[in-house]
């Protein structure tokens, strides 16, 4: 469906119904396609885990460096 831009104030709320159904609605002005009204599509979301079992940490991972204590904690520990 094409309709004028000036119609198409009139009737948004119709028009974005028939976009919705599946129709496809272009708004013109002076003749000139200017825009598809179109059904939202939502974006897909995250999926967690997606690297699960595919790194392999160390053991020592979360050991204290002396070297790094010593930073931020001085000698003085």
């Amino acid at each position: 469906m094409q309709i004028n831009i000036s119609e198409a104030k009139a009737n948004l709320s119709k028009l974005v119904n028939m976009a919705h159904a599946g129709e496809k609605v272009v708004i013109l002005k002076n003749n000139i396609p200017l825009v598809d009204i179109v059904a939202h599509e939502a974006e897909p979301t995250r999926k967690l885990g997606l690297l699960l079992g595919q790194l392999d940490l160390p053991n020592s991972l979360m050991d204290e460096d002396d070297k790094i204590n010593e930073m931020f904690y001085g000698s003085d520990r």
